[in-house]
Parts: structure tokens; C-alpha cells; sequence
């Protein structure tokens, strides 16, 4: 039978530093929604995979990353509006309590500065730099990271992302999101389901199916008001999928989605379903981790080498 994935891009301010004038509500959200996502899967006993900007990790930096081959002012922000916000910059303290769940989650790379690697002006240098960074820190803290979801979806430099030792990242969804997605679900009863393959690099690419915050605003809360929530509906659907075909319904969202309480009930709603239907039959609930595991060729040698490498740079 098939099987959910859940994968959460873990950001806080990074998620938001490049542009001219970020979303303020999701940019506070960032804490409050790790912290009810988190006690979510844990309350339902559900993995995931935490794809988290490794500058995160860190608990202080000189806010000039000098050494970085990124283009003039991309850490401006860092350094100037959010100098006085450690708490948009850093999050060991969030990191930790990923790793102590009671669900065993996977931590993988989300990049370093949440660079988007589909832009021309993201060398190779730069892309390079970016996931070997995610490496190296994570290796500070006793941990190899093997999968990689890219900022925003902008998928590029896979060469170097497979050079770099990873195995799986997640790849852009084969169906519309938003409006469009609900609609295209509900008329065609399209499938959600996706078929992890292996590239031409030799790694795992992870189809997204569903986001999981795609249909917003007004229209929700129309929905919602004369029906029901349609992406708790759609994710059901999803679940019931997996639960009986072959294949990956692979859910994917950030903690800032998570601003008020109906964006909780929605995940709480999610997460509960999926949890009774793992109960009830042969679904299986695995982390993009697992998923390369079972469908690509093992690689615990270059896991070994790529640990050594990290713990020689740090």
C-alpha cells in the first residue's frame, strides 16, 4: 500500500529576508506555529520530516558571513532591520525540541540562508556552499543530513546537491495548488498521490502533493462558512488514497501557516485522520528519509564519508 509524508519548511525570518516588505503576521508566527505543530505530532504520534535552514542551528553569527560567495546584500537584513531579532535568526532552542520529540522525526536541510537556487544568480559556488554548510552544521550537533527541500520549490543544481552527499529532496508538484488545485480535485477526482523516482543524479525526488495553507482569505472562509474546510477535505481524500494504491500522498506546509487557532484545527484535523486511518489499515506514515531508503540504492558508505568530511571542516 502507499504511505503519508509530511515535510515542514522551518525558516522563521529566513523565509522572508529577501523581500522588500515581508508578510509581518507570518514572520511573528514562526515560533508560535513551530511550537503547536510540533505538540500537534507528538499529540497524534505522526513523523515528519523538519527541512530546516541550518542558519538556525546556530546560536550566534557576526551577521556578515564574509566567507560566502552570495551576492552583495543578501544578509543585509540579517544585519541591519533584524540586527535586534535573534529570535527570527536563531533557533536552537526549536532544533531541540525536534530532536526530543516523542515521534522520530527527521531533520533535513532546508539550505543555509534560504537562497533560492533556480535564480541565475545562484552559482554553483553559491548553491555548493549553501548545502555543504547545511551539512556541516548539522554535524555539530551529532547529525547527518540526507534529505533536502528547497526553498520556495525552486529546484536547481541537483549535481551539486547529489556531489554534496544528500539523497532526496522534494520535487515540484505535478498538480495545480490554490483554488485551482481544489477545483481540479474535486471535478476530476485527479489522484494526489505521487511515485518517488530516481533522477538522473541518482537522487530521490519526493513529488510535494498538497500544501497544506494553498487556499487562503476570503474564499476559505466562504468554504468553510456553507461546506467544510476544502484542504481538510482534500487531504482525506489523500490519506484514503495512500491507504489503499500505491504511492505517496505527501503533504507539506510551514509552521508560520500556523497563525491562529483554525489554522491548528485544520492540521489538528489532518493529523487525526491520518492517524485513525494508519490504525485502521495498512497506511504507513514515513519521513522523505525513509521513503529514499526504500526506493533508492543504500549509500551508508558515502553517509560515513560525508560525516568524516563535515567533522574535518569543523
Amino acid at each position: 500500500m502507499g504511505s503519508l509524508v509530511i515535510s515542514i519548511d522551518a525558516e522563521l525570518g529566513w523565509g522572508f529576508h529577501d523581500l522588500a516588505d515581508p508578510p509581518e503576521s507570518r514572520v511573528e508566527s514562526g515560533r508560535r506555529g513551530w511550537r503547536r505543530l510540533l505538540a500537534l505530532l507528538d499529540r497524534f504520534d505522526v513523523p515528519a520530516t523538519w527541512a530546516v535552514v541550518s542558519h538556525l542551528m546556530l546560536d550566534r553569527c557576526d551577521g556578515r558571513h564574509a566567507d560566502h560567495p552570495a551576492p552583495p546584500g543578501w544578509f543585509e537584513r540579517e544585519r541591519g532591520a533584524w540586527a535586534d531579532r535573534p529570535d527570527l535568526r536563531f533557533a536552537p532552542d526549536l532544533v531541540a525540541g525536534i530532536l526530543a520529540a516523542d515521534p522520530d522525526h527527521e531533520l533535513a536541510a532546508h539550505s543555509f540562508s534560504h537562497v533560492l537556487f533556480g535564480d541565475p544568480e545562484t552559482t554553483p559556488e553559491i548553491a555548493r556552499e549553501e548545502y555543504e554548510r547545511s551539512r556541516e552544521i548539522a554535524a555539530r550537533w551529532g547529525l547527518v543530513v540526507d534529505s533536502f527541500v528547497y526553498p520556495r520549490n525552486d529546484v536547481g543544481h541537483l549535481d551539486v546537491l547529489a556531489d554534496c552527499g544528500f539523497r532526496a529532496y522534494r520535487g515540484r508538484s505535478p498538480t495545480p495548488e490554490g483554488i485551482r488545485g481544489v477545483a481540479d480535485a474535486a471535478i476530476r477526482d485527479r489522484s494526489s498521490l505521487v511515485h518517488p523516482r530516481i533522477d538522473e543524479f541518482g537522487l530521490v525526488s519526493i513529488p510535494a502533493s498538497l500544501f497544506a495553507f494553498g487556499f487562503e482569505g476570503r474564499l476559505r472562509s466562504i468554504a468553510e462558512s456553507v461546506w467544510t474546510d476544502p484542504i481538510v477535505a482534500r487531504a482525506r481524500r489523500g490519506i484514503d488514497r495512500a491507504a489503499t494504491d500505491d504511492g505517496v500522498f505527501h503533504l507539506w506546509l510551514h509552521p508560520n501557516n500556523l497563525r491562529a487557532t483554525r489554522d491548528d484545527d485544520r492540521m489538528a484535523a489532518i493529523l487525526e485522520y491520518a492517524a485513525e486511518v494508519r490504525a485502521e489499515s495498512a497506511l504507513e506514515i514515513e519521513t522523505m528519509g525513509e521513503v529514499a531508503d526504500r526506493v533508492g540504492p543504500s549509500r551508508t558508505g558515502d553517509r560515513n564519508e560525508a560525516t568524516t568530511r563535515a567533522e574535518r571542516v569543523i
